[in-house]
């Protein structure tokens, strides 16, 4: 078991609910809140992860000791007799000190941390005849001393300098609004579930960007820590570099994934220099693709109106009367930002950050929130309003339009820089291209995989899906460097879209990984962005970003053709029917009626969209909502019968909506006997499943007719993949 230390989160006023909801969701438990600050007891990689993660913490700290200090000499004699040399390396290491104190006899903080250095300094000199050296910009270790009623708490900064400095800020306007607050206000307006949902988001006063960036890091699950290159932690002597190495590389796999989820992220100013700024900022932070800006006036957001989705947050930080702006001239502001969103953007909720929260009051809308937040020295409020007219949006609105950068739509994108792997990878992947293109419009196939780990180095299952390409990272084996798997990965990620002549923001990708229980099911955001792909004459609908899977498994083709050729004049039943892609192709074969049964209602929407797609409508298409084991024993009983069933159930469940735990393996034998006693006399059963090391026993089975067709319902595009899955034909006995 890792060992377990304490360790203190520090957060600015008004945000350490925010933190605690934070730590809770990066699965810290033990925490006790205090004035300032949250501590919890847990594992240096939580500690780590927290640094990495955090939105609003600004700093974590490692206590090492508590000593008593009423006098200077009380509180170096208590710090020289601390084990430095456990956390300062001998040779060549610098420190800062950093010192408050809170009702204390040492009152003058600038002299109790000279105290402290001398006290560290001394006791290296003593034992290894030199000394640190202090640098107070980025320290080897950052040492944080708290006195409160003379009792000391000695702490390593493992932060090394405020959490806020994301490491993105390479260009500055008058009172930018720092990171953390920015974060802040956008999870205190529900961003991320916003997000998720597929929500836009508007700043029209962006200044250098901070609101736009961080609603994209939120959005896009970029860690918010990922581009710093320096720590507290990164030269202390008891840092574990490979834990590190893992976590990032894991940031950055999730950044990677995430970015095909952001949504729709723009923001104007009306100051050139503060969009210019606003730009290297962006761009800095890797989001130029995904975040777009534009010099532009207040007054000109309602002619782009159109262009957005009809649900988003607008949010913006306007002048103070404090330090930009006459206040008595800004509420001619407030009042045109309140016209605005209510004429333009009435499905919009807003959220806004003043010095002067009456100022409000000129907008007009509805407010129903405040909270305080400090933007540095100034005390300040967010108010948050509603939607003037709330907008009703269901699974499969239509989809938010991409919003385009007027002066980015005509670039062209730089060549990719390739190192001599990354050459091999681009050639592999232009030859699988050419030898499949031809067969997929001869085959009316607009969707197929065109790469599946052919070189061991990029171990990626690439998939087309018309002009989107949709891509999935295998889980690198562990004895894999994790920095060397996401370079693979950053540089794969660059290569596919030039490739496939197609944009960046059509490229979408997931990491592959063992899913559990009701995994599957869940979304992984919303955005509702679906495209219509062609297979053997049919139409499907296909999600590339919000779910694991897309919709259609492209393995099955040929199997879902079976179905189509077996179909005509038979009651087709599709178990664990997911978006009803098999029903589409029984209705196709003129089959006499579909019944698909699934426990999501979201995929038996998608079903029922799919049969309407191709024109198939009527009350003898059914889609019924239920835990399959469960219908099949109450059909059973009712004496339902089938001519043709398709059976493709996964290979684990413990879904909160099954009772217990659905193991494929070891419940085949008792499902597929259920499934066998609907089917007519000269009935058929499809069986399939992806689990690799399934055994079907036939034994048990003796009583059904059964053939292995696995080979032959591997499509071509999968003919690298032997065993992507296993399929069986079943008819009843004699």
């Amino acid at each position: 078991m890792a060992k377990q230390h304490k360790f203190t989160v520090t957060a600015a006023r008004g945000m350490l609910p925010l933190l605690a909801d934070e730590l809770k969701q990066l699965g810290i438990k033990n925490t006790k809140q205090d004035q300032g600050n949250i501590r919890f007891t847990g594992t240096l990689a939580e500690a780590y992860t927290v640094c990495l993660w955090s939105r609003v913490a600004i700093r974590v700290l490692l206590p090492i000791a508590h000593l008593r200090a009423e006098t200077p000499e009380q509180l170096y004699e208590g710090i020289n007799a601390l084990p430095w040399e456990d956390h300062i390396n001998e040779l060549d290491s610098t420190i800062a000190v950093d010192f408050n104190s809170f009702r204390s006899k040492i009152k003058h903080t600038q002299y109790g941390a000279q105290r402290v250095k001398d006290a560290i300094v001394d006791r290296f000199r003593t034992l290894f005849g030199q000394r640190p050296s202090v640098d107070l910009y980025q320290p080897d270790v950052r040492i944080n001393v708290y006195l409160k009623h003379n009792q000391a708490t000695v702490s390593i900064d493992l932060s090394g300098e405020s959490l806020h400095k994301r490491g993105y800020r390479v260009s500055n306007t008058a009172a930018p609004l720092k990171e953390h607050l920015a974060a802040a206000i956008l999870l205190s307006a529900e961003w991320p579930k916003l997000a998720r949902q597929g929500w836009a988001l508007i700043d029209p006063m962006c200044g250098s960007g901070t609101f736009l960036i961080e609603a994209a890091m939120i959005a896009a699950d970029i860690a918010p820590g990922i581009l710093r290159d320096y720590y507290g932690f990164s030269f202390w002597k008891q840092h574990d570099k490979e834990l590190w190495k893992q976590l990032k590389a894991d940031a950055e796999r999730r950044r990677q994934s995430g970015l095909a989820r952001c949504p729709v992220i723009v923001g104007g100013d009306a100051d050139a220099s503060a969009v210019e700024a606003a730009k290297n900022n962006i761009a800095e932070a890797g989001l130029s693709d995904r975040v777009h800006v534009n010099q532009r006036d207040l007054l000109e957001w309602p002619r782009l109106a159109a262009e957005l989705p009809k649900v988003g947050l607008f949010v913006c930080n306007p002048p103070y009367g404090e330090r930009i702006g006459r206040t008595d001239e800004l509420h001619y502001l407030y009042e045109s930002l309140g016209n605005i969103i209510n004429e333009s953007f009435a499905g919009w909720r807003t959220a806004l950050i003043t010095d002067n929260a009456q100022l409000g009051k000129f907008t007009g809308l509805t407010l129903f929130d405040t909270v305080p937040f400090d933007n540095g020295p100034i005390a300040c409020d967010v108010l948050f309003y509603r939607a003037p007219r709330p907008v009703r949006t269901n699974e499969f609105g239509a989809s938010p339009t991409q919003f385009v950068d007027e002066e980015q739509e005509d670039q062209e994108q730089a060549p990719v820089q390739m190192t001599e792997q990354g050459a091999m990878f681009a050639n592999r992947l232009k030859k699988n291209k050419k030898h499949l293109a031809k067969w997929a419009r001869k085959s009316e196939i607009s969707c197929y995989r065109v790469y599946d780990a052919d070189l061991p180095d990029y171990a990626l299952a690439i998939d087309v899906y018309d002009d989107h390409i949709h891509v999935q990272e295998y889980a690198p084996p562990k004895q894999i460097d994790p920095e060397k798997a996401v370079e693979r990965l950053q540089e794969a990620m660059q290569i596919i879209p030039e490739v496939f002549e197609v944009p960046v923001t059509h490229v979408a990708l997931k990491v592959r990984k063992k899913q559990r229980g009701k995994e599957q099911y869940e979304a992984q955001a919303a955005k509702h962005q679906r495209i219509e792909v062609r297979e053997n004459g049919l139409r499907f609908w296909v999600n590339l970003t919000d779910y694991l899977d897309t919709g259609l498994f492209l393995d099955h083709r040929d199997t879902r053709q079976l179905v189509r050729e077996l179909a005509k004049g038979k009651d087709f039943l599709n178990l664990f029917s997911y978006t009803g892609s098999a029903s589409v192709y029984a209705a196709a074969g003129q089959a006499k009626s579909t019944s698909s049964v699934d426990m999501s209602n979201t995929y038996l929407a998608w079903a029922e969209d799919n049969m309407k797609l191709n024109g198939f409508v009527g009350d003898q298409h059914q889609y019924i909502r239920a835990n399959c084991i469960e219908w099949l024993e109450q059909a059973i009983e009712d004496d339902k019968r089938y001519g043709l069933i398709f059976l493709d159930p996964p290979t684990f469940s413990n879904s909160s909506r099954m009772e217990g735990v659905f193991d494929i393996q070891r419940d085949h034998v008792s499902l597929i006997k259920h499934a066998g006693r609907l089917l007519t006399a000269d009935g058929e059963l499809i069986f399939s499943t992806n689990r690799r090391d399934f055994d079907l026993d036939t034994d048990a089975l003796a009583q059904f007719v059964i053939d292995d067709i696995s080979t032959t319902t591997i499509p071509r595009d999968f003919e690298r993949n032997k065993k992507i899955h296993r399929c069986w034909r079943i008819k009843p006995g004699i």
